[in-house]
């Protein structure tokens, strides 16, 4: 392995020749054709003279090089694995960190880059990418020389209109077109002719399509899916959701003492239980993990120097993979409002209190989520003396002071417990259900509300939902008021809810799914092949990867049977056979 080599591209006294981003782009072997002109940057910034290294080997993988350009427009950080060779044309893996460094303008002066290379085995006579090319020039060769049926004299070329999408380069098309669509989309278009229905058909392009549909942070946890399915069966799937079931598991080990209305998430491929209700009351404090990558899954109990107070009714969620926040709930001395963050891939797993400045009322059985990563939302629950709380508040835990922030909001929707908040499109977020104050009567409720924390002044929206009457005499699907359900955000996000507490006969186990960023948005009923559990609980149901979700147990008497695990497949899993 070579050593590490950082480098500097100053930009205060360049710009007057090329951006930062031009520069890097050369001296990366980014560019394609860049012009001659720039070849005095490159030559001072590379030292190269040779102006093959201004073009890019068709082995470079043009995802990467499409993802380097955006965070060098953006002023963010990239950190990722690029192609390269040596001046003998040996090819190298060229392990790449790419950090901005901003004025106090904000503006980027300068960019510093630490690049490790190792040398790889290759064969640069197999294209696993894409190799784009000028096909329109080459379309208009072959047609030269083509005369029309008709005339025998007048060359077809020269009678017929040329499409204009199709005289750009595939790169151009599958980078700045068909990367901006919806899955559906490119799988719709890839019947328009041959060459689009090539370019739709790469996985790198169809990789590009989900990352913009969805978002990175989305795609990076569906990458271990693809090995199997691909991007383009796995975007089909979930998009279809012609793979969805039912399916039964029994783990290992045991969670041990037995209790009720604890709290539980996924951080990655591992499930996290913590606190609970146990026998009189009793608040717990421990913490269990169930690794769902292991050949046997078993539940273990973490070894942690220290621990939050005990409690039930809080709120228990996942920042940047493997990081846990708990919030709230009822403990010995009443409700709680503190915060508490454990970092599970820690040498040694410690829960740290976070003094957050401003924090909200103590309350329980309120509804949390995170968004972007990093910041914890709190909304409603209930107070000591039972009162229901109908307020948001916002904790950003990457800053050095926390501070909790209310969202002031002119509507908001009654108060409520038990209610869910799902994330879609990276800062909103759906309410829906629980049970909420309705004039002087508490009632379950089927209402959803939408907000957008991004806005200049985020605002509650009632979301009006049609009832989806199908076709023939298929009735209008309007789901039972409930609270305590469960609720999970797709990748593509869209919204899917079953479970909780329900009044009358109404199944627990029917599923029904809602886009909330449909012009009209409507709830339908997802029919689902499989043993389905008999109860489902928000507070015990995890969300794996955006494409499992598991319900923890059953209910028997007052016993939690956590050995026994339903789990809702939405597409097919990569260690079945499909």
């Amino acid at each position: 392995m070579a050593p590490k080599r950082v480098r500097a591209c100053n930009i205060q006294n360049q710009l007057a020749t090329a951006s930062v981003a031009e520069k890097l782009e050369a001296f990366l072997g980014m560019k394609k054709n860049a012009p001659s002109a720039r070849q005095p940057v490159l030559t001072g910034a590379s030292a190269y003279r040779d102006p093959r290294a201004q073009r890019r080997h068709p082995l470079v993988d043009p995802v990467c090089v499409s993802e380097i350009r955006r965070c060098l427009n953006e002023g963010i950080d990239f950190q990722g694995e690029l192609l390269n060779f040596r001046k003998d044309g040996t090819p190298m893996v060229n392990r790449l960190r790419l950090a901005p460094i901003h004025d106090d303008d904000g503006v980027v002066t300068l960019i510093i880059g630490i690049q490790v290379f190792t040398e790889t085995k290759i064969d640069l006579n197999s294209v696993s990418y894409p190799v784009f090319k000028e096909t329109c020039k080459n379309q208009s060769e072959q047609a030269v020389g083509k005369y029309s049926p008709n005339s025998g004299q007048m060359k077809y070329i020269e009678c017929q209109e040329i499409c204009g999408i199709l005289q750009l380069s595939d790169e151009v098309m599958a980078q700045n077109i068909l990367s901006r669509l919806t899955p559906r989309d490119v799988a719709s278009i890839g019947s328009v002719c041959r060459r689009i229905r090539q370019l739709t058909k790469n996985e790198h392009v169809r990789k590009m399509v989900c990352q913009n549909a969805w978002g990175r942070e989305v795609t990076g946890a569906l990458e271990h899916m693809t090995n199997k399915l691909g991007w383009g069966r796995l975007a089909r799937e979930l998009t279809t959701l012609e793979a969805v079931c039912w399916k039964k598991l029994r783990v290992g080990g045991a969670v041990e003492p037995s209790r009720c209305n604890f709290s539980a998430c996924a951080a990655g491929n591992r499930l996290v239980l913590f606190g609970g209700e146990g026998v009189n009351m009793q608040p717990m404090d421990d913490t269990f993990v169930l690794n769902l990558d292991a050949v046997k899954p078993e539940w273990r109990q973490v070894s942690v120097k220290s621990a939050p107070p005990g409690r039930w009714g809080h709120t228990l969620s996942c920042l940047n993979g493997s990081w846990l926040v708990v919030f709230g709930g009822c403990g010995k001395q009443g409700l709680l409002n503190d915060v508490f963050v454990l970092d599970l891939d820690a040498k040694q797993p410690t829960w740290i209190e976070v003094f957050g400045g401003g924090p909200p009322p103590p309350r329980s059985w309120h509804s949390s989520c995170t968004i972007e990563g990093s910041k914890l939302v709190v909304s409603g629950g209930c107070t000591d003396a039972g009162v229901l709380l109908n307020d948001t508040f916002l904790l950003d835990l990457t800053m050095e002071k926390p501070t909790w922030r209310e969202i002031p909001t002119s509507r908001v929707p009654p108060s409520r417990l038990g209610h869910s908040l799902s994330v879609y499109g990276r800062t909103k977020i759906l309410m829906y259900g629980g049970l909420a104050n309705s004039g002087h009567l508490r009632l379950r409720s089927s209402e959803a509300y939408t907000i957008d924390l991004m806005d200049e002044s985020p605002k509650w929206r009632l979301l009006e939902c049609n009832a989806f009457t199908g076709v023939g005499t298929q009735s209008a699907v309007v789901p039972p008021p409930r609270l305590d359900h469960v609720a999970m955000s797709m990748p593509c996000g869209r919204v899917i809810i079953f479970g909780g507490s329900i009044a009358g006969l109404h199944s627990p186990s029917q599923v029904f799914l809602l886009d909330p960023a449909e012009e009209k948005p409507s709830w339908r009923i997802l029919n689902v092949p499989g043993t389905p559990p008999k109860f489902a609980w928000g507070h015990s149901t995890c969300v794996v990867g955006g494409t499992r979700v598991l319900v923890l147990g059953g209910h028997t008497g007052e016993e939690w049977v956590l050995n026994e695990l339903h789990e809702l497949c939405l597409a097919s899993r990569q260690d079945v056979e499909p």
